[in-house]
């Protein structure tokens, strides 16, 4: 069987389409790669592309992206509503078929460090390819953002591969593997920040509540409203029909109604028919109900 990996880039750049085009014709570009989705957002000043192949074709992909980024993109300048530490803030590697997770965190590892050398610009490791525990989690190493990070680059953030410094325009970058995320968005029809990052912490692992949901509280423009950004570490412990439930009871209860959800990137087959299952209360519904998935298989 072919070893096949995903790769899953967001690029601080979400804003100007031509700049966007050239990052994903870059990608297309590349031999043995397949641009599967493209996702940009004016707001988070934000883009995520989802392309896969066989792991060497990936990483020459991820390598010409961060090439033409690190000419577009200038940190200097950038604004936008998420959190972010470069111009390329954070490459993760996912296991498709035929790729164990010990060989993505190999194939993190190798690629973070030839960014490192390539570029001069500080790595560091997260998920299943982190080297210390306080940074499995993508958000504690994000947490000062990059407009915090050069103070910290000698203490808690000396970088786990390149120089203590920020590269001058590009920053830091953010290299791991892991498991399949599926990153779910929820807007409210209000424009209360403080409600949704309410409702953000409440249903986070981290403070105390849905295991392996990650979630932040945004604002967005045109029209005006807040958005409740999530990541879905596993769907099998935590699934989409869950998080919705558990947003719109806490918007309901201040009054406000629930505007719509929005995917960013792609999503699993199982984690779909998770959500018809739950929401139709069908029983013993698995994918084998599903004629598609016998051509598919």
């Amino acid at each position: 069987m072919a070893k096949l990996v995903e790769c899953v880039p967001n690029v601080s750049e979400g804003r100007r389409g031509d700049v966007i085009d050239r990052m994903a014709d870059a990608i297309r570009g590349t031999d043995g790669v397949r641009l599967l989705d493209r996702t940009s957002d004016v707001d988070h000043n934000r883009s995520v592309f989802t392309y896969a192949g066989e792991p060497d074709a990936v990483v020459r992909a991820t390598h010409t992206l961060i090439d033409h980024a690190y000419r577009e993109v200038d940190m200097n300048t950038h604004k936008g509503e998420h959190p972010r530490l470069g111009a390329v803030d954070v490459v993760p590697f996912v296991p498709l078929a035929g790729m164990t997770m010990e060989e993505c965190v190999d194939l993190a590892h190798r690629f973070g460090r030839e960014v490192a050398t390539r570029h001069d610009v500080p790595v560091y490791f997260y998920a299943k390819a982190a080297m210390r525990p306080e940074r499995v989690r993508l958000p504690d190493i994000r947490k000062p953002e990059y407009e915090g990070l050069g103070a910290l680059l000698d203490t808690t953030h000396v970088p786990d591969a390149g120089p203590k410094r920020l590269h001058p325009t590009a920053g830091a970058i953010v290299v791991g593997a892991r498991p399949f995320l599926i990153a779910f968005n929820i807007e409210l029809d209000s424009t209360d920040l403080k409600l949704a990052q309410r409702i953000a912490k409440e249903i986070r692992e981290s403070s105390g509540g849905l295991p392996a949901v990650q979630a932040k509280g945004f604002t967005l423009t045109d029209p005006p409203r807040v958005q409740v950004s999530m990541n879905l570490l596993d769907h099998t412990v935590t699934s989409l029909a869950t998080v919705w439930q558990a947003v719109e009871m806490r918007a309901t209860a201040a009054g406000v109604k629930v505007l719509r959800g929005e995917l960013i990137g792609l999503i699993p087959l199982d984690a779909v028919l998770q959500v018809a299952a739950e929401s139709l209360e069908l029983d013993a519904f698995t994918r084998d109900r599903v004629i598609e998935s016998h051509f598919l298989e």
